[in-house]
């Protein structure tokens, strides 16, 4: 795992560009602290490397990397995970190595098969950087479900810059720290900045499977070199439960023991879930001695699931470490979000993510995650949800509309309320915020309209902002495509790479942690995706064939209950020990500091959730990451 950095600029000479190279790289020291290296040539093209050393410990996995021929060399960050098998296969081809490291063996297949070609052999995350001396090309590539970030940023009018983060272009000579309106837009609706977008206007993500080349005299050509749409198209069918079970069950088993291959300490994150507790036992399984697990728990009793991880580590035998987290600890944390996530981020977990990360760092250096089960197989509420509302959605729109007020009546705080007089084991986690989202889904006339409400934090983003940019389009659905499908693809081409994995991996990678995700190796999740409904959602449950074959290895009571996420009480936060930082931060004069948005609205839902008439936590959780984000960075 790496951080990687370099550009393209054909007018400047190489102990320019090596000096260039090497600022931005140092910037990135923070994911890879064991080494680092720059590469420069006269051709006018530097590469650079900051590496956390995983495979071949040696120098000879040493980084940037030249191949055997001296024609490519290559800057890269991620694992291969079937890198051996590709090894054999060059070998008995006839191709020498000098070392054991995969980013070698993928020089070797680049060689011997061509880029593209290797690609799509290649079963992994990474994000590289190739450079051709022959035909004097620059090629960018991006894994296929997006777990390795890559932005690039055009220099001059011939050529591109490129870094695993956007801090590392701040040592760019020319870089124009200019907001993106859109982006702004965008990020205040959902709480990331979609791809290809950044914060900074011209400075681009490369979109998961995606290939950019930039040849001599001709501008960046970018295309995908891989689709979700295709490979969910051309997976076989599968009808049967039996089927189902047996292809995903070898298929994992395969996966997680290809994962686990590390030169260093390895262990797992646990949170007691149905994703990271098959996982930890499909590793278990495979190993001869008890794997390390982690995960953290809360003071609030309505958060925290330490308990049921605890329970599963302890049926399975692994060896477990729990971390309590108060409101002190959160406090402690929050300061440095900003710097961290780099550009405006705003899922409130990222500081669950760090904690259980620094946690993990201190006993290991690589740690498995059960993330991507709910996209490849129907795990969020809003799947569950989707064929009930496609029948309430035929009921007439007074009765619907009248349920929806009814629901509204109380505070999701009232109702959190209320639902404690249930038993704990019927009480199910944020109740008041899931209910006031039904009432949501009640009044949608429209599968957007469904799932909009659902994923945006700020529907009305545009009244906060001075400059409001426009409202991006969904994904369009297929014809004759199942809803629940449709919603999970949706997912699955957004709010997973641009959420999910990017809160993971600069929450690790600030500690210099590798994390590895098998649910979300390609063939994983393509296969998860093209499933019937009926054999992801049942009983009114989601994750069906997870469930189903976790019940292989731990008893179903220590993982049937609600679903409750790796959410985190920001709510209560927001008005306890964090209402100081916030108030800070979403005083009137802060608001108005910057000219970006409108004080007025923000300072009526932050008394209105201070109030309790409302809970606009994830909204203000939002705004609050973008004034901290903004002090950090407009100002470095």
């Amino acid at each position: 795992m790496c951080g990687i950095a370099g550009l393209l600029d054909p007018h400047s000479g190489p102990d320019r560009l090596r000096e260039i190279a090497a600022a931005m790289t140092a910037s990135l020291q923070h994911r890879g602290p064991d080494d680092g290296d720059v590469w420069a040539d006269a051709a006018g093209i530097a590469l650079g490397q900051r590496r956390l050393s995983i495979i071949d410990l040696s120098p000879l996995g040493r980084q940037p990397m030249a191949s055997h021929s001296g024609r490519y060399m290559l800057t890269y960050n991620g694992e291969i995970y079937n890198f051996q098998a590709l090894r054999r296969e060059l070998e008995a081809a006839g191709v020498p190595f000098r070392g054991h490291s995969d980013t070698e063996v993928m020089l070797a297949g680049i060689e011997a098969w061509g880029l593209e070609p290797c690609l799509a052999r290649l079963q992994g995350m990474f994000a590289l950087a190739l450079w051709d001396h022959e035909t004097r090309t620059l090629s960018l590539a991006r894994d296929r479900v997006g777990i390795k970030p890559l932005y690039w940023y055009p220099v001059g009018t011939e050529g591109i810059a490129f870094a695993s983060e956007t801090r590392a272009f701040h040592h760019l000579p020319g870089f124009e720290k200019r907001l993106d309106a859109t982006a702004v837009s965008d990020y205040l609706r959902f709480n990331y900045i979609p791809t290809p977008r950044s914060i900074w206007q011209g400075l681009r993500k490369l979109p998961p499977g995606g290939l950019l080349i930039k040849r001599p005299d001709a501008a960046p050509e970018e295309r995908l070199y891989w689709t979700l749409d295709q490979a969910i198209a051309a997976e076989p069918a599968v009808t049967s439960d039996t089927e189902a079970a047996q292809r995903l069950h070898d298929l994992l088993r395969d996966t997680v023991r290809d994962h686990m291959i590390s030169d260093v300490p390895l262990g797992a994150f646990l949170s007691g879930g149905i994703d990271s507790s098959l996982v930890a036992a499909l590793m278990q399984s495979q190993s001869a001695r008890p794997v390390k697990t982690f995960t953290i728990g809360y003071t609030e009793s309505g958060y925290d699931e330490s308990q049921a991880a605890e329970a599963v580590a302890k049926h399975l035998g692994c060896e477990h470490t729990t971390l309590t987290v108060t409101p002190a600890e959160a406090l402690e944390v929050i300061p440095g979000l900003a710097s961290i996530y780099d550009e405006p981020f705003a899922d409130a977990s990222q500081i669950p993510t760090y904690l259980v990360a620094r946690l993990t760092r201190r006993h290991v250096t690589v740690a498995l995650s059960g993330d991507g089960g709910d996209e490849g197989f129907a795990g969020y509420n809003r799947h569950v949800m989707a064929p009930a509302w496609q029948n309430y959605a035929a009921w007439p729109a007074p009765l619907r509309q009248g349920l929806a007020g009814a629901m509204r009546l109380l505070s999701p705080s009232q109702w959190d309320s209320a639902a404690g007089l249930l038993p704990a084991s019927l009480r199910p986690p944020q109740f008041g915020e899931k209910l006031h989202k039904l009432a949501g889904t009640l009044q949608a006339e429209s599968l957007e309209q469904y799932y909009r409400p659902l994923v945006e934090q700020w529907p009305d983003a545009a009244v906060l902002l001075r400059q409001p940019g426009a409202v991006p389009p969904l994904a369009k659905r297929h014809k004759a495509e199942d809803m629940v499908a449709y919603l999970q693809r949706l997912d699955a081409g957004t709010y997973l790479h641009d959420d999910v994995l990017t809160k993971v991996d600069r929450a690790t990678m600030a500690v210099a942690l590798e994390a590895r995700v098998p649910l979300l190796d390609h063939r994983v999740l393509s296969f998860g995706l093209a499933l019937p409904r009926h054999i992801k959602l049942r009983d009114g449950k989601g994750k069906w064939l997870l469930r189903h074959l976790l019940g292989r290895y731990v008893p179903p009571e220590l993982f049937e209950r609600p679903k409750s996420g790796f959410a985190v009480p920001i709510g209560t936060w927001l008005r306890g020990p964090l209402r100081d930082w916030a108030e800070d931060l979403l005083s009137e004069a802060a608001l108005n500091e910057t000219g970006l948005l409108r004080a007025t609205p923000i300072r009526q839902a932050w008394q209105d959730h201070l109030s309790g008439r409302a809970n606009r936590q994830y909204g203000l959780w939002g705004v609050l990451m973008l004034q901290a984000w903004q002090r950090q960075w407009l100002k470095a």
